[in-house]
């Protein structure tokens, strides 16, 4: 008889998690609260546009891929991408803009060209950032921190024998200041801590690390939108055999003997010989387990950013920009300041727009782009948000209106906002933060909560609030870890 795993959440750790302990034997059975699979990676539609609801960069696919191929399957007859020739398009206030080719040489020299940084300054710099990841990938991206048969290896020995160059000693802005020096350069590479939700004044040098998987692996996107990373491993999920039961909320998990036996969902209890989370694991704790005592260090971490998403259908056409686009702040350590010691919106706020349209002509009608307009904020710790939200707006607009020469505004015919206490109710993450915890420790790494319970046997955790971090590939990541746990 097959052992049986529970999995609460249907997320892509969720999903992930479940196909592999599917190819492990397992009868996996999923349970998720809303009425549809993915997570944050969801989308929906408004009027003639379609919107990728959460994350909107894809990159480092053959995670993905390798599911596919892990259960016999062509991964090209059932989900498919493209890869961009060009990574990002930034903007700055002075009218410096630049263009982030996907191809290192080409970018490199637009930044040599538009800056004035030569090409070797740039290429140096992204050198040191794959050494980094080269050192750590083993032993921080695909394997437990927290068993100590981690650190008996040779990976090990290899990453403390070059502790020096990971730079944990430094912020990522004095890293980046150091080694590149010309201020629009800085910011551009600082912004990458927004990757994980942290300030660059204040998570490690090492996270330059980051900017090595876009720039080598390349961005990319999807056909039929982000939702299709999701959507491609549920049906993948479904051929395997596991069974998903969705509108269904789990309100206990069940623990006997200092073991997971099963989890609650209303008045059935569903026995299983594991358990794992997909849930962010501060409400894991705090719902789902109401006789364990939580972490102390789940307890006291300080949360990532959160975010203010305007959903913009747009009855005009912009040639100036692609997929990605960065409209920069004037005082980029003024904007972090705000988000994580005052916990306030940022009177000048730096600017993410994704328009899927400019790939998937089918998001929005002829003549039309959908925007999915960003802007970093703090986590929910009780702001008004109404007030907030309306204020925003208005320089959100005033900004971009002045830097694409237009009044933004005459042109928005579809609308609709997404804030930290929306955010914490459709997804369950704590107080809204988007990545769980924030990087902003230089320990931050060792200090994620473990894949596993270290006190509940059968208890497991996935995701982005728990080792190796947020974000597509980390999730995909922490899916492995678990499986390779629970099947050891």
């Amino acid at each position: 008889m097959k052992k049986k795993c529970v999995v609460i959440g249907a997320g892509v750790a969720g999903l992930a998690t479940a196909i592999r302990l599917s190819q492990q034997n397992y009868a996996v059975t999923v349970f998720e609260a809303n009425a549809y699979p993915g997570g944050k990676l969801s989308a929906f539609t408004m009027g003639e546009y379609r919107f990728d609801a959460g994350p909107s960069l894809f990159t480092m696919p053959h995670f993905v891929d390798e599911l596919f191929s892990l259960c016999g399957e062509d991964p090209t007859a059932h989900f498919n991408y493209s890869k961009k020739e060009e990574a990002c398009r930034y903007f700055w206030e002075d009218g410096t803009a630049l263009i982030a080719h996907s191809k290192t040489d080409a970018f490199a020299t637009e930044v040599e060209t538009k800056l004035g940084v030569p090409k070797k300054t740039l290429l140096a710099y992204l050198a040191k950032a794959k050494k980094k990841y080269d050192l750590t990938e083993k032993l921080f991206l695909q394997q437990s921190l927290h068993r100590w048969s981690t650190y008996f290896s040779l990976d090990t020995l290899k990453a403390l024998w070059h502790i020096q160059s990971m730079e944990i000693g430094k912020s990522l802005d004095q890293v980046n200041r150091e080694q590149l020096q010309e201020p629009h350069l800085v910011q551009l590479f600082n912004r990458f801590a927004t990757y994980n939700g942290s300030s660059p004044y204040q998570t490690p040098g090492i996270m330059s690390l980051i900017q090595h998987l876009e720039s080598h692996y390349g961005t990319f996107l999807p056909q039929g939108g982000m939702e299709q990373i999701s959507q491609s491993l549920y049906r993948l999920a479904q051929r395997q055999g596991v069974q998903f039961h969705f509108d269904q909320k789990v309100d206990e998990i069940l623990v006997a003997n200092k073991k997971a036996v099963g989890v609650r969902v209303g008045t059935t209890e569903h026995a299983a010989d594991c358990v794992v989370s997909n849930m962010d694991v501060f409400p894991t704790y705090k719902h789902l387990l109401p006789t364990q005592k939580m972490p102390k260090n789940v307890a006291r971490e300080e949360r990532s950013s959160s975010a203010v998403i305007f959903y913009w259908g747009i009855k005009k056409t912009f040639p100036q920009l692609d997929l990605h686009n960065i409209f920069f702040s004037d005082d980029y350590s003024a904007e972090f300041r705000a988000i994580f010691e005052t916990k306030e919106l940022y009177d000048d706020p730096t600017v993410y727009v994704n328009i899927t349209s400019k790939n998937e002509k089918k998001d929005a009608p002829e003549g039309g782009e959908n925007w999915f307009v960003m802007i970093n904020a703090p986590a929910d710790h009780g702001q008004d948000w109404d007030a907030l939200t309306d204020k925003l707006r208005e320089k959100v607009l005033a900004k971009l209106s002045r830097q694409l020469g237009v009044e933004l505004s005459a042109y928005i015919e579809e609308e609709t906002v997404m804030r930290p206490p929306e955010i914490q109710a459709k997804t369950k993450s704590h107080l809204g933060a988007l990545y769980g915890s924030s990087s902003n420790n230089k320990m931050a790494a060792f200090l994620r909560h473990p894949n596993f319970s270290k006190k509940i046997g059968g208890l497991f955790f996935c995701g982005g609030s728990v080792h190796p971090g947020g974000g597509i590939p980390l999730c995909l990541l922490s899916a492995k870890i678990v499986s390779e746990q629970i099947g050891a």
